[in-house]
């Protein structure tokens, strides 16, 4: 069981082993005689597309290349047993190396995982699992299901038994001595093979096991050797490479855009401004991007020498590419000055219809809007910061007189030139896009996004009430500083609890007068604010940012309008008691519900985390071209696999190192992200690319350091490098 994309691409590569390359007459002709999946003739388009991409393809490389993906599918090797629960609901057990399986038909509703099972048995025709305690877990301690007879009971706890003694167990378990007069339970024992030897030892690692190697056994020092031959090992084929995997990435962005419009045009509730500015502005662009793609796509095949065209010529460069591309993108520079009036359109029809704010809102929720809807329509801005990289990174490389530097020269100049000339509107655009997004995460607020008004910080302070310290989210714009806290929405929304304009506004330290580490207080014209920090550099930070803030407002030498509110920006002690409580109450009920989309986003973050972002830390994260496509976790899970990420990781307050020789990592371009008891592995497929990923993620991680000691901080003062 796999969706249509993995399908089709499976197929694709069945297609091409067995014809060969692509020759349209013939792929269609056997596509027509062979059915290989159900809904094929449905398919037929898709997998036409994937088997263009794959000449110079031999067979022997088909049959890998759908080995590789067949593995990495969630239901592969996985075997339905059908069961029911207590309540004689119909379900699904299955056994997996991670641990044991839970379906409702197709749909995998959970899982648990071998450190959480204590012991499994069976009593008859009834399957028992006893968890061990977890406060977190609303599950009781043992799980009952019911199976169809004895036999199918005891076949699959056979079944659950070989998986752990495999999957976890360092040595195989010595068997006990068997009683003289008679036995009590089973004596089955897992035994593995003794002629070849046991998959684990004491020492063994995720990384190390043959179950995680690339192609699913024991790879060897010499196929390492032989692999890393077959491919191109200069930089300059990596740098075109992460050129390739990243425009791949930023196309199926685009076509977030284009399904978003197709959805929605359907349900009838686009209005004709929005589509026709989508329309005019993100097709041209969307069809421009699929050609220059093909051209890289091609390129990269005659870089490798998978190309069966017998064309005389070096393609070991990929600037002349770019020029050509870039030149034809500059005419295209219009279209993407108008992007600004995309996002307010969409935003001004969804204030006056709540049909299309709930159908935008619904269309945010699928696994394929990985990000806000509004990013997806600033991504053609921010693809011309990830060109304007690429290409500093190839004139570094390149020589002087190398064949291609001068081309890429030239490419750097133009798109330099178009970003210098674009600057404004990205500018402009990233503001009210931050701005649309805190509106979702605040409640007791209005007009949040009005022209002139720039978000500058979010993140945790802890405010002053009484004798206590509350933990409080404060957001910092150009004319006022808000103070919210958690609330008890659906969404787990932040309920407005005070303001302060920033005009007149005097700041300074007050450690010594309150006795709190990082305090400091804020004097507003009607009131004033005492808050500490969780470090000194989150202190200094937001001291900086708010004596900014004041100074451009005492500039403008006019008053600034507070923001409208719900409710009276003093609170008495009684009321600050009263919001302490409903905190408490929202704080276990959250751990109740889940809140669909806006748990995982940055608000909500820096509040569990304790911390904070700046605008200039956004908009730096967008200038960072990634792709997870060779990317992998403790072995050969891949993180995107189809058209939207399988997982998301927030990197603030984790740390980046490289696995120590303790942890027995024995893989090449491994490295560590841990963050508290969360620790994760991830393995990179060349030297290059373990380097951009370090260089890539370390940049993320440092932005989101919030508890450097004081001479850590004052290093990095003096180095900013």
């Amino acid at each position: 069981t796999c969706n249509d994309t993995s399908a089709a691409l499976l197929v694709s590569h069945i297609v091409q082993s067995e014809i060969g390359d692509f020759d349209e007459v013939q792929s269609f002709q056997h596509l027509l005689h062979n059915k290989y999946i159900p809904n094929q003739d449905t398919l037929m388009d898709r997998i036409t597309e994937y088997h263009r991409k794959h000449v110079g393809q031999t067979p022997a490389e088909s049959d890998q290349q759908l080995l590789e993906i067949s593995r990495r599918l969630e239901m592969y090797g996985v075997r339905l047993h059908p069961a029911k629960d207590r309540e004689g609901t119909k379900l699904s057990l299955a056994v997996s190396h991670v641990g044991l399986l839970l379906f409702q038909g197709d749909n995998r509703i959970n899982t648990f995982n071998w450190s959480k099972v204590r012991k499994l048995s069976f009593k008859r025709k009834r399957f028992l699992i006893k968890l061990r305690p977890d406060l977190n877990s609303g599950y009781q301690d043992t799980l009952e299901f019911t199976m169809a007879s004895r036999d199918c009971c005891k076949i699959f706890w056979k079944i659950c038994v070989e998986y752990h003694a495999f999957f976890r167990l360092f040595e195989e378990p010595k068997p006990k001595p068997k009683a003289v007069l008679f036995t009590r339970g089973s004596s089955f024992r897992f035994r593995p093979n003794m002629h070849q030897p046991s998959p684990f030892n004491a020492h063994s690692s995720p990384l190390s096991s043959p179950l995680f190697t690339d192609a699913g056994y024991v790879r060897t020092d010499d196929e390492d050797e032989v692999r890393r031959k077959k491919f191109p090992t200069d930089e300059a084929y990596f740098i075109a490479k992460e050129l390739l995997t990243t425009e791949r990435t930023f196309q199926k962005d685009l076509a977030v855009i284009t399904s978003f419009q197709a959805v929605l045009g359907k349900q009838e509730v686009l209005p004709d401004s929005v589509r026709t500015l989508i329309n005019t502005n993100y097709d041209p662009v969307y069809q421009f991007h699929q050609a220059f793609l093909k051209e890289v796509e091609q390129r990269l095949q005659q870089w490798e020498g998978r190309s069966n065209a017998h064309i005389k010529g070096d393609y070991q460069r990929v600037g002349d590419v770019l020029l050509k591309n870039v030149q034809g993108l500059k005419q295209l520079t219009p279209l993407l000055q108008r992007y600004g009036e995309v996002l307010v359109e969409l935003e001004r029809s969804c204030r006056s219809s709540q049909r299309l704010e709930e159908a935008c809102r619904e269309f945010e929720q699928q696994k394929v809007c990985y990000l806000s809807l509004n990013m997806f329509l600033l991504r053609p801005l921010h693809r011309l910061l990830h060109y304007k990289l690429i290409l500093e990174r190839l004139c570094k490389h390149y020589p002087p007189t190398h064949q291609d530097f001068r081309d890429s020269r030239a490419a750097l100049a133009d798109i330099s030139e178009m970003v210098l000339q674009l600057q404004g509107t990205m500018t402009k655009m990233e503001n009210i896009q931050k701005l649309l997004e805190l509106k979702k995460d605040l409640t007791g607020i209005q007009d949040l996004a009005i022209p002139g008004r720039e978000f500058i910080r979010l993140g945790c302070l802890s405010k002053l009430s009484g004798k206590r310290l509350q933990q409080r989210m404060f957001f910092l714009f150009s004319d006022s500083l808000v103070y919210t806290s958690r609330g008890m929405t659906a969404d787990n929304q932040f309920k407005v609890h005070g303001q302060l304009p920033l005009y007149g506004m005097t700041i300074r330290e007050s450690e010594d007068e309150w006795g709190l580490p990082h305090c400091f207080t804020l004097f507003g014209q009607r009131q004033s604010v005492v808050v500490a920090a969780s470090c000194l550099s989150e202190m200094v930070k937001w001291m900086e940012d708010i004596r900014m803030a004041v100074d451009l407002v005492e500039q403008s030498n006019r008053p600034t309008d507070l923001l409208s509110t719900s409710q009276s920006d003093r609170k008495s002690p009684e009321e600050e008691e009263e919001e302490e409580e409903e905190e408490l109450s929202a704080s276990r009920s959250s751990l109740e519900r889940q809140a669909a989309q806006r748990g995982n986003s940055t608000v909500h973050i820096c509040w569990h985390r304790n911390t904070s972002v700046s605008m200039v830390d956004f908009s730096e994260a967008v200038e960072v071209p990634t792709d997870l496509r060779f990317l992998y976790r403790t072995g050969p899970t891949v993180l995107s696999l189809d058209d939207y990420p399988l997982a998301s990781l927030p990197l603030l307050g984790y740390s980046l190192t490289v696995p120590a020789e303790t942890e027995n990592i024995q893989k090449d371009y491994v490295f560590k992200l841990h963050f508290k008891s969360h620790v994760y592995y991830f393995r990179s497929e060349s030297q290059y690319t373990f380097q951009r990923w370090m260089e890539v993620v370390r940049s993320a991680t440092c932005l989101s350091l919030t508890c450097l000691s004081e001479e850590s901080f004052l290093t990095q003062r003096k180095n900013p490098s």
